[in-house]
């Protein structure tokens, strides 16, 4: 059965629909991304055809996966918005088990803040859209995220745009911040310095971790609720 387009599916907000084509995560470190690597697709969380899955659509691993947009996720079958939820939280999981601070600083809500901090700095008239479009809407003069936080189905019902025109303030937008790469504000220096004490007071807890890891992934939950989508949650 074919997905249903983008154009199809009301969302709030044109900032929803550019969510949709940027990463699940923004600013890891190199040792976040090895780390994830190392965990392949962390078995005993995707049951094997769902990891077969996700080889044929050419993605090799987590750190694969939370560089990717839900979009991209989402494209392949049987990975609807729910499983790509519980991907992005199951990563999260796994990065915050060795560095606990990145909870706050990778959840949902601080990534979304992050990205519309930077629309509401960024004046519209410095992306490439059509001025004489962006003035009749009344955007002259306005932040990215004034026309952001519009719906496609409100600027529709404008008329004076079409869904084309739509679609180029979404891609344009989505460019615009994937360029940016909002990542993590980490405070000064003195702040810079507990990170790294808290990196190196974890690592042994990685390397336990690590060591433990074949044991809790044969130590699959029973079958619950999880089952019906396809995926094990470990206990």
């Amino acid at each position: 059965m074919p997905r249903r387009s983008t154009r199809t599916i009301r969302y709030d907000s044109l900032f929803d629909e550019v969510s949709l084509r940027l990463p699940l995560f923004e600013g890891l470190s190199g040792d976040n991304i090895q780390h994830l690597s190392a965990l392949g697709f962390g078995r005993g969380f995707l049951t094997a055809s769902l990891r077969a899955r996700l080889r044929k659509a050419g993605f090799r691993d987590l750190s694969h996966l939370a560089q990717s947009s839900p979009e991209e996720i989402a494209r392949i079958r049987k990975f609807g918005p729910v499983r790509v939820e519980l991907i992005r939280t199951f990563i999260l999981d796994e990065i915050a088990h060795w560095l606990p601070s990145a909870r706050q600083t990778h959840a949902v809500a601080a990534t979304r803040e992050r990205r519309l901090e930077l629309l509401r700095e960024t004046q519209i008239k410095r992306l490439a859209l059509d001025a004489d479009k962006i003035a009749a809407l009344g955007f002259a003069g306005s932040s990215c995220a004034d026309m952001a936080g519009r719906s496609r189905l409100n600027l529709l019902g404008t008329g004076l745009v079409t869904p084309i025109d739509v679609d180029c303030f979404v891609m344009t937008l989505a460019r615009f911040l994937g360029a940016c790469r909002t990542s993590a504000r980490y405070p000064g220096d003195g702040a810079r310095e507990a990170l790294s004490a808290e990196m190196e007071t974890t690592e042994a807890r990685r390397a336990a971790l690590l060591a433990d890891q074949d044991r809790e992934w044969e130590e699959a939950a029973p079958a619950r609720d999880w089952r019906r989508i396809g995926i094990v949650r470990r206990v």
